[in-house]
């Protein structure tokens, strides 16, 4: 299938067509909320962790596994598996423990009340300050480890949402979409280098969140 520049007039009222084609056009729609009922599974240990091994996902259980390396007990934690493509997370349970419909979800169970947390960067943050570990205390360092954190969360929607999508999912090649994404991609990959060229790490000497959040999707386009 093809498209030329006059095949398509955007709509003055747009609809919803689950038809319309890509590997994730059924779970592409327009309202939030559940669409069935499933309980949410819980372990017994103190994290709950609702997700997938996409970049996303992988940078919480990254952060969990070096927490445990450092002999932090406490980040024990059971992994649910949420399967996007089947729609698992669009489930009640799922919703719970993230509105927004998406992975990693987590849930601290070592609290009073079980302590929901979702969007990688802020789980990553909320573990860092719990534990105390990969997020500077002094000020500077603190400062530059979130500045690269938000980089990350803010410029990672035109990898995948953008070039990733158009390139590799949509149902048809867009030549326009494909050239637009894959240039801001190059743009950001030169932000990365530009930065790693005095620096071991993101925000300087030290291994840091910046560094779990930013390696699971830079690292895995290269």
């Amino acid at each position: 299938m093809t498209q030329t520049f006059s095949d398509y007039t955007p709509a003055k009222a747009w609809e919803w067509n689950t038809e319309n084609g890509g590997q994730f056009a059924n779970i592409n729609r327009p309202i939030a909320g559940a669409t069935h009922d499933k309980e949410r599974p819980v372990g017994k240990h103190p994290m709950q962790l609702y997700s997938l091994a996409t970049p996303n996902g992988v940078k919480v259980t990254v952060m969990l596994e070096e927490l445990l390396a450092l002999g932090h007990t406490g980040a024990e934690y059971d992994a649910w598996l949420v399967n996007i493509r089947d729609g698992n997370q669009f489930s009640s349970g799922f919703v719970e423990a993230n509105p927004n419909s998406k992975i990693p979800a987590l849930f601290d169970h070592s609290t009073p009340e079980p302590t929901r947390v979702f969007e990688s960067g802020a789980i990553l943050f909320y573990l860092a300050e719990k534990f105390g570990a990969f997020l500077p205390t002094e000020h500077h360092a603190r400062t530059e480890t979130i500045n690269w954190l938000m980089w990350q969360m803010g410029s990672a929607p035109y990898l995948g949402g953008g070039f990733g999508h158009f390139y590799a999912y949509a149902p048809f090649k867009f030549e326009y979409a494909i050239d637009r994404f894959a240039m801001e991609v190059k743009r950001q990959l030169d932000v990365l280098d530009r930065n790693l060229a005095d620096r071991s790490y993101m925000a300087g000497d030290e291994y840091s969140i910046a560094d779990m959040a930013i390696w699971p999707w830079y690292g895995a386009l290269v």
